[in-house]
């Protein structure tokens, strides 16, 4: 084929151009039909618009969590101008306009055609919606027992105090429902909506935390009516406000005092898993990470682990009533103090060690790094690491304390060297679980041998017999035994180890959840910093620590599968 002869007006470029097209040569590309640009323009304003959309709901909950935070700042330095009922106030109302949507989302938003395509298997796991359940059931009962203290005291407090609970248990009871029930949906309809309902009931809950960490106006009134009830005892008039009813006063106390933490843990997990749902909205999963395959959880011939983790489980409960016995008196003795930090001295030492055996062992494996990128197990990795703040700060604020005071009884040492054990151990379980979420799962297919692939002709050439099949099959599980058999002892170690530290973990998230916390009642530290700013850290640490436990847990089961 000759090339066209150029005409004069034309210019060069589109010369060579029409050339091109003619000759049949490459030359640059043509450009996209109408239909693909099309939508390739609706797919970008699609993204825009998502983007445009999460930041307008993420400034929405940022401008809610500032107002919050101002409310409750100005009651801490000048509760005179700003009362806790103005703060109970404000948060009513943001607990209302997120029960109105949560009303919403339930009855009409996830009823609409085509509203959930798509359900993210990695959100919401089971221990997350489990611990939903009871930190929320037993904030439920908090509330109860704050209706019922301020039922036992209606002489001297105000009706209005009793409305504030009562839209707390509705709240929490709907949003458990709903967290339950749709923590793995990916909404596709009315998705700026459904972001902005999200961010705001995250703010709410994210403001409660805050005021259950820094508000001991309720601990120093319990506080306070027993110092008044003593001396009423002793003779001496006191104009506090008491209780009718001894008894049952002493229940709704008791019963306000333990289940404290536990209001802070429930709204740190309901942030977390309001967060990942409005990481989810809009989002398009393919099919093979929508149903991703993995193992059952079983032992798999585990020994030593089960064994060792059972003996630190019973230990650590014996511990546990022991202490809480002795907490349920007028005081606790000294003997029971070093009982409790006795027994994490030696349970620290022993997971810590097997922390840094799992890290080094997964130095040797020939595993491949899972390098895809992976949304859950990032915001796993942020949590892991966050969570871990919590115990790490109150230990250093104790050994600050403790080196500052006096080193010299055996109490305070014992102390410092829990303090300086919980940060050696959160760091080493931090780094083997991390290095285990991201090494490649077995499950997901062994690796093909090199040199031993079945070559596949066409249909028509393939003659081989069934006894050929089978010496190929035969000779790929060699290759396959060959190449793995020497990683089995490792895996079974790892194995060992993750279930050890699953069930340490168990009895360490425990013990600090349903008891007294040891840190506030042994008095070193609050005298040392002063009641107010020793009951923020506390309970600004405490909460993290607790659900660093259980996140500990779900990483280490994730690795024990992996293993």
């Amino acid at each position: 084929m000759t090339a066209r002869v150029p005409d004069p007006r034309e210019s060069p470029e589109t010369a060579a151009k029409e050339n091109e097209k003619e000759v049949g040569g490459s030359g640059p590309r043509r450009d996209k039909s109408w239909l693909v640009r099309h939508f390739s323009l609706l797919l970008r304003r699609d993204r825009q618009a998502q983007k445009a959309s999460q930041l307008f709901s993420g400034l929405l909950a940022l401008n809610v969590v500032f107002l919050g935070g101002a409310f409750i700042c100005s009651m801490i330095f000048n509760n005179v101008a700003i009362t806790l009922g103005d703060v109970w106030i404000l948060l009513a109302v943001l607990k209302v306009l997120a029960l109105l949507w949560l009303l919403f989302y339930m009855a009409d938003t996830v009823r609409l055609p085509h509203a959930i395509l798509y359900r993210d298997p990695h959100a919401g796991p089971v221990w997350v919606r489990g611990s939903l359940l009871l930190f929320g059931s037993c904030t439920i009962l908090l509330n109860v027992f704050r209706i019922g203290y301020v039922v036992s005291h209606i002489h001297c407090k105000s009706e209005v105090e009793l409305v504030f609970p009562v839209i707390e248990i509705l709240f929490i009871s709907l949003q458990t429902y709903v967290l339950w029930s749709h923590s793995k949906d990916c909404i596709q309809v009315q998705m700026n909506l459904t972001r902005c309902g999200l961010m705001l009931t995250m703010a709410t809950n994210l403001l409660l935390w805050v005021l259950a960490v820094t508000n001991d106006s309720m601990h120093r009134e319990i506080e306070a009516e027993l110092d008044a009830l003593m001396e009423k005892f002793t003779g001496n008039e006191t104009n506090t406000c008491l209780c009718l009813n001894t008894t049952i006063c002493e229940v709704f106390q008791k019963g306000y005092l333990m289940l404290y933490p536990f209001s802070t843990e429930y709204s740190l997990i309901c942030c977390s898993v309001l967060y990942v749902m409005w990481k989810n909205v809009g989002r398009k999963l393919s099919p093979h990470i929508a149903r991703p395959g993995r193992p059952n959880f079983h032992l798999h011939g585990a020994i030593f682990g089960p064994l060792l983790g059972f003996l630190a489980l019973v230990a650590g409960i014996c511990v546990f009533v022991l202490f809480q016995i002795q907490a349920s008196g007028p005081s606790i003795g000294p003997q029971y103090f070093t009982l409790y930090y006795s027994f994490y001295m030696i349970i620290l030492p022993v997971m810590t060690l097997a922390c840094l055996m799992g890290t080094i062992i997964h130095g040797l494996e020939e595993r491949e790094m899972d390098t895809v990128k992976n949304p859950t197990r990032s915001l796993d990795v942020v949590l892991l690491m966050g969570a871990a703040l919590g115990q790490i700060g109150i230990s250093y604020f104790s050994i600050v304390a403790i080196v500052a005071t006096d080193t010299q009884k055996l109490l305070n040492r014992l102390i410092l060297a829990y303090s300086i054990f919980i940060i050696i151990q959160h760091i080493t379980q931090n780094l083997f679980i991390i290095e285990g979420l991201h090494r490649q799962p077995l499950w997901e297919g062994p690796i093909q041998p090199q040199g031993d692939s079945i070559e596949e002709g066409p249909p028509g050439l393939r003659r081989g017999s069934v006894l050929e099949l089978g010496q190929g099959l035969h000779r790929a599980s060699l290759a396959y035994i060959h190449n793995y058999s020497h990683l089995n002892w490792k895996r079974r170690v790892l194995k060992e180890i993750s279930i050890f530290l699953i069930i340490c973990n168990i009895t360490m998230w425990i013990m600090p959840a349903f008891g007294t916390h040891p840190e506030f009642e042994n008095g070193l530290e609050k005298d040392f910093y002063g009641y107010r700013t020793w009951f923020t850290i506390v309970n600004f640490g405490l909460p993290l620590g607790v659900f660093y436990r259980m996140h500990s847990v779900g990483g280490l089961v994730e690795v024990y599968l992996g293993a």
